[in-house]
């Protein structure tokens, strides 16, 4: 079945199931948040729609508009836009203020301080256990440790424009750091995400070809304590047996004593190695603004599929910017004096745009915090919203339902007084979350800013703006942002394809934070985003546009199961196990089956102090059965205490379908799985397999 087959049959279903049963009502922006928040950017929905009205009839002289108005420019642009969307015609390429200079750190962190806000805190660092002090950065301080860094790559590490350092670092004040040092001077930073293996960390190395690796001696996040310096070391290890096929080596490590650990612990490695602390208390506090082009590449992230290498997304400098600090700007209504706080790390593309360089480009202030959001207790997320008092918030759903099966009495002894907006983004939120967010942990006073973006992306794409006249719908994603055009396609019955309100979400001109190809193979970023849908680029989700114009995200057009010629969303049966009080999470994977061609087969995590029965599983049979039909009822369910995530918190669907179908199969080495470095937790995968084996030979569920 084809990718426009599939994706019909998904969206279809979503449309007429998902979207008619899961709501009652919309809710309007609080009439509390309207009143009490600083004027906002926007007055009302009206003007939003006139402002998104005048940046798709006139693209470029609303992004030129937004340019001059959000960021700084040593010499302007010649031109605003040049791309080419359609693989037909030639090569892809998108072009945004070309010819034009800036520079990143400068918008994010001088400038503010050239004003005389640098005593304005910039960072509040959490610390891992609650008593323990916490450290302050100020935009000036942040300006000082920045350019000794700066100075130090430059002159010690011989770092040039161009040149690519990787940052391996904890969710703390020196990561965005690093990132600002790096792109400072014009070089290029690839930040890998903290607990990778030492093997997901050099092939991401001597992918990018990163000439120094900044890391720590490690941190703590919980109750764990996490050796990074040897996990770096054993990744160098790798990439020096690689050098004479890859033609390169790391020259240079600077080492940040953090955990401040007996070096015992670990091993430095000299003239490699240099201590950070040594590093800037020898580099001249001044270091000048290399400034660059627009489309100079600021950033390589790597973004997983599911299989096979990691994409070396790649961004340039002002169109990255741009998007991350408008999208910021306008999703968060945030203004000077706000602190905001997202429970997110640095190391994604969330935490690159919204922690970092769009955030600080606004002039905010931030809440970092590297430790468990539970630790050490259930309520810590909003012991930290009181301390700090946080205007927006900031969960993916991940985490928001993870703190829903903690129960309500953990949220309800916080004041959470200061918020005035709460924010998800990272993938769709389930109706029933979403109420809980807005209910419990807003108090129905705070709107629910449910965001769609990718790492793509760079920012947000469709959100429910913030405004007064605009009405939420819990689980929609809102409509677009400015400058993004959505187009949804379906194919007909001749195999051609054409516009819908249900099908393939493509969007169908660029916008200044798209990802500019994938780093050494363009080929495959043309083949990815440009391929299917010629003249769009390519979301891979499937998705609804309802009467009102909102647009529903039903997940990944793969994401489908075939039950007896059926097609069934896999969304809507996750969002139908979770409507019942008592399940926390649930995934669900097609498993083959001899007379269906494929069955459902459910993972389902139940709230906190709720054991599994007889009756439950009853239950949730039926409510399925109640909101989508018999067919779609699970052939099995498997109570699980945990499910395998990445560490951005996304369920791994394709270990949980190899469970399903092989767990009682497979081997000792459990080599089936594939690459399994980058989930948070791989010891949930042991667990799931011992159950399901016990599920051999009962056809319901056990455990």
């Amino acid at each position: 079945m084809s990718i426009h087959q599939r994706t019909l049959h998904k969206a279809v279903l979503f449309s007429r199931r998902f979207c008619s049963q899961s709501f009652e009502k919309g809710y309007p922006i609080p009439e509390s948040f309207l009143v009490n928040a600083a004027p906002h950017h926007i007055e009302n929905f009206d003007k939003y729609k006139e402002m998104y009205q005048w940046s798709i009839a006139e693209p470029e002289a609303f992004w030129s508009s937004q340019a001059k108005k959000l960021l700084y420019w040593k010499k302007p642009w010649n031109k605003t836009l040049d791309f080419n969307f359609d693989i037909q015609k030639g090569n892809i390429h998108v072009e945004w203020f070309k010819g034009g200079l800036t520079n990143a750190c400068y918008n994010a962190v001088d400038r503010w301080v050239e004003a005389g806000q640098g005593d304005r805190v910039a960072y509040f660092e959490e610390p891992n256990v609650p008593n323990e002090p916490s450290r302050v950065f100020t935009y000036g301080a942040l300006l000082e440790q920045i350019q000794r860094l700066s100075h130090f790559l430059r002159h010690q590490c011989h770092i040039r424009k161009g040149d690519t350092v990787a940052i391996y670092l904890p969710n703390i004040p020196e990561l965005p750091i690093s990132m600002l040092a790096t792109c400072r001077i014009g070089a290029i930073h690839s930040v890998v995400y903290a607990g990778f293996s030492a093997n997901a960390l050099a092939e991401r190395i001597m992918d990018c070809k990163a000439r120094v690796l900044i890391t720590c001696d490690g941190f703590q996040r919980g109750t764990k304590m996490l050796n990074l310096k040897s996990v770096a070391d054993e990744a160098l290890k790798i990439v020096d047996r690689a050098a004479s096929h890859h033609h390169f080596q790391v020259k240079h490590q600077i080492v940040l004593q953090h955990l401040k650990l007996d070096q015992t612990e670990y091993s430095m490695h000299h003239p490699r190695d240099i201590y950070w602390q040594e590093a800037l208390s020898n580099s001249d506090p001044h270091c000048p603004v290399e400034w660059v082009d627009a489309e100079h590449p600021i950033l390589v992230l790597y973004t997983s599929g599911s299989t096979g290498k990691p994409k070396g997304v790649v961004q340039a400098t002002a169109g990255y910017q741009l998007h991350a600090t408008s999208t910021f700007l306008y999703s968060m209504n945030y203004h000077l004096g706000d602190v905001f706080f997202a429970s997110a790390d640095c190391g994604w593309m969330l935490g690159h745009s919204f922690m970092v360089y769009g955030s600080l480009a606004n002039g905010a202030t931030h809440v970092i915090y590297s430790g468990v959001p539970t630790y050490p207790d259930p309520g810590r997320t909003w012991a930290i919203v009181d301390k700090y008092q946080v205007n927006q918030f900031l969960g993916a759903p991940t985490l928001i339902r993870s703190l829903l099966r903690e129960g309500d009495e953990h949220v309800k002894k916080h004041s959470r007084k200061s918020l005035r907006l709460l924010c998800t983004a990272g993938e769709p939120i389930n109706p029933h979350v979403w109420k809980w967010y807005y209910e419990t942990v807003g108090e129905s006073r705070c709107p629910i800013v449910d965001t769609w973006w990718q790492t793509e992306t760079s920012g947000v794409m469709l959100l429910p703006p913030p405004v007064q006249g605009f009405i939420q719908k819990p689980g929609s994603a809102g409509v677009p942002f400015f400058g993004i055009l959505p187009k949804i396609f379906a194919q007909t019955e001749n195999g051609t394809f054409q516009e819908s309100n249900q099908g393939t979400l493509c969007i169908a001109r660029p916008w200044p934070g798209i990802l500019r190809t994938l780093l050494n193979d363009h080929r495959r970023f043309e083949e990815t985003y440009f391929h299917p849908f010629p003249g769009y680029y390519y979301t891979g989700d499937g998705c609804v546009r309802d009467e009102d114009g909102c647009y529903w995200l039903s997940g990944r057009i793969d994401d489908v199961i075939g039950v007896s010629g059926r097609r069934i969303g896999t969304t809507e049966v996750e969002s139908a196990l979770i409507s019942h009080p008592h399940v926390a999470e649930a995934a669900v994977v097609p498993v083959p089956h001899e007379l269906k061609g494929q069955a459902v087969y459910a993972f389902v995590t139940l709230r906190a102090n709720i054991q599994p029965s007889e009756n439950l599983h009853l239950e949730l049979r039926q409510v399925v059965r109640e909101k989508i039909g018999a067919h779609a009822v699970p052939e099995m369910i498997q109570w699980s205490p945990a499910l395998p995530k990445t560490r951005s918190g996304k369920i791994v669907r394709r270990i949980l379908r190899i469970i399903a179908e092989k767990g009682h199969m497979l081997s000792a080495s459990r080599e089936e799985l594939g690459d399994i470095s980058t989930l948070a937790e791989p010891q949930v995968i042991d667990e799931l397999i011992q159950i399901r084996l016990s599920l051999v030979n009962n056809k319901k569920q056990v455990a």
